[in-house]
């Protein structure tokens, strides 16, 4: 890796070279974690206190009432935990008969919430400073406020018209009618108290108690399915990582029912194919990278869901070395493929990265999935719900379609690179489908091209779409774009979500004394360390 004074991309920023480190989307959120390293606490209590942190100081992208992932070396191992949330018992499979998609929005696209649980079980089994230490940065900002970041605001005002209707959102969110500008102060005293309940209770009131009373009553009022007894059936699961070899550094990641195997997928593919012998932005080796994350995607999209429904295909079909060296000789290197789904078996978000000198390293994720979630917040609780219901399909038969106390699809995705038994680097990338694209192509530029972590984070991205579409960001050179599009890709620079569908990368990686980390300068974030 080549830690260099001249960046390659557009950037003002550094890598951050310390022994103890945060990085996060948001400023105030890095400097709670790296509070908790100040008091003695380690990478597990800083990355908690952050992600608890954002869930009121980036509300846009996480919450109370989101799920969670996370991977951790804990010094001497690797640990996966997911705390995604599963849907109501009532919810059969004819309860969305019909629908061509699932409820994006509203009760309806609410499952059981995990964050908590997750900060519950990180906690208690590698955390060094007391539970409620955790909580203090954010009970401190909910109730006296804090200065809302630009790209937040931004965020803000382009989710509120939407859901300035749904249950308890305006009362929340929308302060004197409106979202708050970039620069204003946003406080919420019920979410202060709530993070305290949760805080004394060690999560018990969130999922067996007074807050699960609240968030059960306030689903019978708005006619859900979810009830009392959904929540306390909640657990969340320690689960070993599934892995990717490259050319020696493996790529780790939570195995379904999160994407983060289509990661997997695209490097396996990839080992397959001339990109070694590629710079980084050459188009050729964008278009090798694009058509193997369209193998994986099209794959994931037929067989991905909650592993106990992945009868027929499951995980160690999917990243089968031949299967993939199979998939990889589907690549034109001159053009671009609308591919399908093969036969491996015949027959929103916030992300974050903590690291201490005693080598404990942390990649952690939560969301709301889409932007606030499900719009819906608990009265007099500020508990915004996620929509990850949202993350099934009501295609009869597919191994995720919506049934009872079932997981969906999950977008979130932590991700860990190891060398050997030795951890490399802790990492994620927010942004819904942009994730495992982006978990691809930030290891190859860290690892295969010898990026830093900013430089790596710095880089222009690409998204692929539906068939060829494949959106790139403007900062890549015009030519380049000119080379994809002569290659079949139907590429665009705009749309919807050209500001924010390209991500949010945080990272640490490991140096030989201490680490490197970047912050994304797409978000409002930042690196810290000592």
């Amino acid at each position: 890796m080549r830690l260099s004074p001249d960046p390659l991309y557009p950037s003002r920023r550094s890598p951050v070279l310390a022994e103890n480190v945060v990085a996060a989307s948001q400023p105030l959120a890095a400097q709670a974690g790296l509070s908790m390293l100040a008091q003695g606490g380690n990478a597990v209590d800083a990355a908690l206190a952050t992600a608890i942190a954002l869930t009121v100081l980036e509300p846009t992208g996480n919450g109370i009432g989101s799920d969670a992932f996370c991977i951790l070396w804990d010094g001497s191992a690797l640990h996966g935990l997911n705390a995604s949330g599963r849907s109501p018992m009532a919810w059969r499979p004819d309860r969305f008969a019909g629908r061509a998609a699932m409820p994006f929005r509203g009760w309806e696209a609410v499952t059981v919430p995990g964050a908590v649980s997750a900060w519950v079980a990180l906690s208690a089994r590698f955390g060094r400073l007391p539970f409620e230490a955790l909580f203090a940065p954010a009970v401190r900002y909910a109730e006296s406020g804090y200065a809302v970041t630009p790209a937040i605001a931004a965020l803000w005002a382009k989710a509120a018209p939407e859901l300035a209707g749904q249950p308890g959102f305006a009362e929340t969110f929308l302060p004197g009618g409106r979202p708050p500008r970039a620069g204003e102060r946003f406080a919420c005293p019920a979410m202060a108290a709530t993070l305290r309940e949760i805080a004394e209770t060690r999560g018990e009131s969130f999922y067996r108690g007074r807050l699960a009373a609240r968030i059960a009553a306030a689903a019978r009022a708005g006619g859900a399915a979810l009830v009392a007894a959904d929540l306390e059936a909640h657990t969340a699961d320690w689960v070993e990582p599934i892995a990717q070899d490259f050319d020696g550094v493996t790529l780790r990641e939570i195995p379904p029912n999160g994407q983060g195997i289509v990661a997997c997928m695209a490097l396996g593919v990839l080992a397959h194919t001339p990109i070694r012998d590629l710079a980084p932005d050459d188009p050729l080796a964008l278009h090798l990278q694009i058509e193997a994350v369209k193998l994986a995607l099209r794959d994931a999209e037929a067989y991905v869901a909650d592993p106990a429904h992945m009868t027929e295909v499951m995980a160690a079909h999917l990243l089968d070395p031949d299967y993939l060296a199979r998939r990889a000789r589907l690549i034109d290197l001159d053009r671009a493929t609308d591919f399908g789904a093969g036969a491996p078996r015949h027959g929103g978000t916030v992300c974050l990265a903590a690291a201490d000198a005693s080598g404990m390293m942390v990649s952690y994720i939560q969301s709301n999935y889409a932007g606030f979630g499900s719009g819906v917040v608990v009265p007099g609780t500020g508990v915004s719900l996620q929509n990850r219901g949202a993350g099934f399909t009501p295609a009869p038969g597919h191994p995720n379609g919506a049934g009872p106390g079932k997981r969906p699809f999950h977008t979130i995705i932590p991700g860990f690179l190891m060398q050997g038994d030795a951890p490399l680097a802790a990492f994620g990338v927010m942004g819904g489908s942009i994730q495992a694209q982006g978990h691809a192509q930030i290891s190859l530029r860290m690892e295969l091209w010898g990026q830093d972590p900013q430089t790596a984070a710095d880089a222009p991205r690409w998204r692929v779409g539906d068939g060829l579409s494949v959106a790139v960001e403007p900062t890549i050179a015009p030519e380049t774009r000119a080379a994809l599009a002569a290659m079949g890709h139907g590429v665009s620079t705009d749309g919807p979500d050209a500001a924010f569908g390209f991500g949010g990368a945080q990272i640490v990686r490991r140096l030989g004394a201490g680490y490197a980390a970047g912050s994304d300068p797409r978000k409002d974030g930042c690196a810290v360390g000592f």
